[in-house]
């Protein structure tokens, strides 16, 4: 997202409210508007449609549309939707709340009914028949860090301050508009000028030789860099500072790919005590454990299996830095980074020996088991690679895959709304056309969201796109009491028509169920990039990745049972 917004008043008074909208929606970087056309919303689409530099891109529901623009701001560090009033805003919601918590930017901008409307008692379609034309917009209070209803009179402030709090905040923003406001000129007002958060000198002086001096008192240190350090544009930071000091360091699940994973003195996952218990007792066995943008929710503590020592932990957050139960507010990460890498040179440098991670290894089997399925996803990686991995069984086998260089991993591990991956992949190709997407999910979260499959063919995208199939939703199996309860079962789809189905006419489709037709599929992937592979890879009921089999062991700690 760019600086400062320069306020060009000869400019501001021959625009309307929309295009006033867009254009700072263009200055963010943003160059595709997410979502499904509706009546209320026409004068936003048909100014989107008229831009030279903006694409509309008409999703298959809301629902997908809010996980396409999850995915473009996974890759793009913002994105835009545009839903009609209540049906389409409330289908999109769940996107909407999933990017509120895993801290990405939306422009969410809603077209309203005509503001003499709002302010009537008329029985009009979409309403609640009630009168109540703010219900939806109230709605959205908890998902959004700002939200506002857009007039020629405040437009110019309102959509700045909104901007700044995304900015700042890392969330959505929401922007109801109604149907005869969109084409009126904004009215020229004193444009607000608002400076990004400063750190206090005095505060960051003491966190930063705070930190220095713990590190050079620890006798073994390590890091826990988080998801919010690259949700917060600090991901190169963080590497720089792990590159100086060459310190140890592990990630939690839903971090991966927050650091390159090549490093020699990159540990692998840390999923508390489920699994890899030598990684475990390396992290809780040093006296200083510096996180930077680390959470410690359930998933990321293997269910609260995790036992980091407060005494020995520093945390690096966007806006303050916790030591222990001490909460030292006004220091933006990047200074506190910043000032770290100045002095890096200064930091003890570990010589011990690392614990090394379990890999996933092929088995004999004729069938195609879990450790066989990860192990062979390694090989079709390449560098340069985008990956979302959908939440349960999927992404949880591909926590323990070692990426390549400059891969970028996505999984939605806090919200973990099952059928985001494929709208979201899509998403991220969107905002990324020259590197290849990779879909890995089940075919259970694939039914929810596999039209917007068509996406890809409709816009000429190739990716490669893995359906696990065991027969029903893997993950609910093995957390819930009984397996075999038939709300796990699926109705069962020939997966293979799909992409004809959807439009996507030049893909190569195989279903696979052997380890030759595995590695086969996987090949013909790299062989030739230019056009989308669809690979459904059929397992059996119960092979699951090690992670989601310690889930299924865990169900006490993480339920709080």
């Amino acid at each position: 997202m760019t600086g400062l917004f320069l306020f060009d008043e000869r400019q501001a008074m021959s625009v309307t409210v929309i295009e006033h909208l867009l254009n700072r929606v263009a200055d963010l970087g943003i160059r595709h508007v997410f979502g499904v056309a509706g009546d209320y919303a026409f004068p936003i689409e048909d100014a989107v449609c008229a831009r030279d530099d903006m694409t509309w891109v008409g999703s298959c529901n809301e629902l997908n549309a809010a996980y396409s623009a999850d995915g473009y701001a996974r890759v793009n560090g913002v994105a835009a939707l545009s839903t009609t009033f209540g049906v389409g805003e409330l289908s999109a919601l769940n996107g909407v709340a999933g990017a509120f918590a895993e801290r990405l930017p939306i422009v969410h901008i809603v077209g309203m009914p005509a503001s003499s409307v709002l302010g009537s008692d008329k029985l009009v379609h979409h309403s609640l028949a009630n009168g109540n034309f703010l219900a939806f917009y109230n709605a959205a209070a908890d998902f959004t860090c700002a939200r506002v209803i857009l007039t020629p009179e405040n437009c110019i402030q309102e959509v700045e301050r909104a901007i700044h709090a995304m900015r700042a905040e890392r969330r959505p923003i929401y922007f109801g508009i109604p149907s005869d406001i969109a084409g009126k000129p904004v009215v020229v007002a004193a444009p607000l000028i608002l400076q990004p958060a400063q750190s206090c000198p005095d505060a960051l002086g003491t966190v930063i030789a705070r930190i220095l001096a713990s590190l050079e008192k620890s006798a073994r240190s390590c890091v826990l860099p988080g998801i919010l350090a690259a949700r917060f544009g600090n991901q190169a930071r963080v590497q720089d500072f792990l590159d100086r000091t060459v310190l140890p360091h592990a990630t939690m699940f839903a971090d991966k790919s927050v650091v390159r994973e090549t490093a020699p003195h990159y540990l692998g996952l840390y999923y508390g005590h489920l699994l890899h218990e030598n990684i475990a007792d390396f992290l809780e066995g040093c006296d200083l454990v510096l996180g930077i943008g680390m959470q410690q929710t359930d998933f990321n503590t293997g269910a609260f299996t995790a036992k980091l020592s407060e005494e020995h932990l520093i945390n690096i957050m966007p806006d303050h830095v916790v030591f222990g139960h001490e909460i030292i507010n006004g220091v933006m990460m990047h200074d506190v980074l910043d000032g770290l890498c100045a002095q890096a040179d200064t930091i003890r440098r570990f010589e011990g020996e690392l614990p090394v991670q379990a890999r996933p290894v092929a088995g004999n089997e004729p069938f195609i088991s879990s450790a066989t399925l990860y192990h062979d996803l390694q090989s079709l990686i390449r560098p340069d690679d985008i990956i979302a991995a959908e939440t349960g069984n999927a992404s949880m086998g591909m926590a323990e895959i070692r990426l390549p260089e400059d891969v970028s991993y996505h999984n939605q591990t806090l919200w973990g709304s099952i059928g985001w991956a494929t709208p979201a992949s899509f998403g991220m190709a969107m905002a990324a056309s020259s590197r290849r997407v990779i879909l890995v999910t089940g075919e259970g979260s694939h039914q929810l969201t596999a039209q917007e499959l068509s996406q890809f063919g409709r816009f000429r995208k190739h990716p490669v796109v893995v359906v696990i199939n065991n027969d029903g939703y893997l993950i609910e199996r093995l957390l819930c009491k009984d397996g075999e309860t038939y709300y796990n079962d699926l109705a069962q789809w020939r997966y293979h028509l799909l992409p004809a189905a959807l439009g996507c006419d030049d893909w190569a489709v195989s279903t696979v169920s052997t380890r030759d037709e595995l590695e086969a599929a996987f090949a013909a992937c790299n062989a030739d990039t230019s056009r989308g592979h669809f690979i459904e890879v059929r397992m059996r009921r119960y092979d699951a990745a090690p992670v989601a089999l310690a889930m299924h062991d865990a169900v006490g700690t993480l339920y709080g049972n």
